[in-house]
């Protein structure tokens, strides 16, 4: 009886096995045939809806089944009647959201967001931008910026809106909008430059190992990581850095010429609160506040464009999530 039992046990673990096989090659053959198809697609909700929904399933609540079967009734066909009519007449609002890294790789997918925003929408309709970003490299949130520059041009009435943080690349994008929402504890301003990198030369000279390097051009290479860096190198370095932070004090004097650039320009940053009394802010308010306030008189639709992830990016992580199934299936067994 062990014996066949032994069998069975053994038969069921192959079974498992070969299935996981079968599974993890069809995954590779349909991502093969749909790599070249699928780049990417733009995702439009509409969140009035949602957010309409959200606040008549709390008053459903305190009604009977009956009275709210019946209600749910009514307002669907009320809907149905008026949801074209609606549609045309209200104002509309655009969502678009930003999470932004050190390298800014999200600015591609924000700048085809903005491109069929800008196709679609009228003069005079709001885009409503719920950024979140610790800032990163100049040149990526330079072109953030313009990005958002482009929805101004289109004669867009652009707000934007700070959750958590926009502090020094965060903040540069941010500064582009017409007002800013934040809320009151979100981290603000940073409007400052900075660069580090660390020095190899006395440990390769301690180890008798030489560095060459050759250039063309006085300045083609200030600091570096692996030769000796000089005072002369160093100056050079600073002013080159003291150039890009005047032209960041430039870029927020010309977006918000209230705001006073000795006092703000210093690198610091502040709660929304603080920033609010230094104008580096126009209102504190929650994103989500501020969308629920015209959920009933605005259509508001959310845009995203959602980039596929690279083939071996996919493959890679559905090979991992069946081995580790198989693993977690034999140990228990």
């Amino acid at each position: 009886m062990d014996f066949l039992l032994s069998i069975a046990d053994f038969a069921l673990k192959a079974a498992v096995i070969v299935l996981a096989v079968a599974l993890v090659v069809g995954i590779v053959t349909t991502a093969a045939a749909r790599q070249r198809k699928q780049q990417g697609e733009l995702q439009i909700t509409n969140l009035s809806k949602q957010l309409r929904a959200i606040g008549k399933s709390i008053e459903h609540e305190l009604l009977s089944k009956k009275q709210r079967k019946q209600a749910q009734k009514d307002e669907k066909k009320a809907e149905k009647q008026t949801a074209k009519a609606v549609a045309e007449a209200q104002p509309r609002i655009f969502v678009l959201d930003f999470k932004g890294s050190m390298d800014a790789k999200e600015v591609d997918a924000l700048a085809t967001e903005v491109t069929a925003i800008v196709s679609a929408a009228k003069a005079g309709d709001t885009v409503f931008v719920r950024l979140e970003s610790p800032g990163g490299v100049v040149h990526g949130y330079g072109l953030g910026a313009a990005q958002l520059q482009r929805l101004r041009e289109a004669q867009l009435n652009l707000v934007v809106s700070v959750d958590k943080v926009a502090a020094s690349g965060g903040y540069m994008m941010a500064a582009v909008a017409e007002h800013i929402v934040a809320a009151p504890y979100a981290i603000i301003g940073s409007i400052g430059v900075i660069a580090q990198l660390p020095n190899f030369h006395r440990w390769l000279k301690k180890h008798d190992v030489d560095f060459e390097q050759v250039t063309a051009g006085e300045y083609k290479r200030t600091l570096t990581m692996f030769g000796e860096n000089t005072d002369a190198d160093r100056t050079k370095f600073k002013e080159d850095l003291e150039q890009i932070h005047q032209q960041f004090k430039q870029h927020i004097s010309h977006y918000r010429p209230q705001v006073n650039l000795e006092q703000v320009a210093t690198g610091e940053y502040w709660t929304a609160q603080q920033a609010h009394g230094f104008a580096l802010v126009d209102e504190l308010m929650t994103s989500d506040s501020w969308l629920l306030k015209r959920a009933s008189g605005h259509t508001i639709l959310h845009v995203s464009y959602q980039q596929k992830r690279p083939l071996g990016e996919r493959i890679g992580k559905n090979v991992t999530a069946v081995l580790t199934s198989i693993r977690e299936f034999l140990t228990k067994s």
